[in-house]
């Protein structure tokens, strides 16, 4: 499962980028969203791959965002106990929204602790693109 996070603004976006990020629910900076790893999915990400960073993000990692960030509908806080049950059926999915439809399909996060560095080069240099495990890294900074 892949952590897409999206890095830079909407400013000279072309139409076909800006749509592929709205059918990714990347609506403004600094939301996370979860998506499988299948080739279409994985062609929409190439496709903003200049607007955004992904990777694989851990299961650790992943109940972290879930306690700290995720949401029921309605913006109510998800309880404690639940975190482990929605967790289960994150790790299951096909569609977070359609499989999952109790929690909010995207997470919200704070801009990461000293900066992404470069919004403009790719990733090791710069924040975009493709990180692999790294993306733990930032999830955590961004937390």
């Amino acid at each position: 499962m892949y952590a897409v996070i999206r890095v830079r603004g909407n400013v000279n976006l072309k139409k076909e980028v800006k749509d592929t990020l709205k059918m990714l629910r990347l609506n403004r900076i600094h939301h996370c969203v979860l998506v499988r790893k299948d080739p279409r999915v994985e062609g929409m990400i190439k496709k903003v791959k200049d607007y955004v960073t992904w990777g694989e993000i851990a299961d650790e990692m992943l109940k972290k965002l879930i306690e700290k960030r995720g949401r029921l509908v309605g913006n109510k806080k998800i309880d404690p106990k639940d975190v482990e049950k929605i967790l289960k059926k994150i790790k299951k999915m096909k569609n977070l929204a359609k499989d999952v439809p109790e929690i909010e399909p995207v997470f919200r996060l704070n801009p990461p602790r000293k900066g992404h560095g470069s919004i403009k080069i790719h990733y090791p240099k710069g924040a975009l693109g493709y990180r692999g495990e790294k993306i733990n890294e930032l999830i955590e900074r961004m937390l």
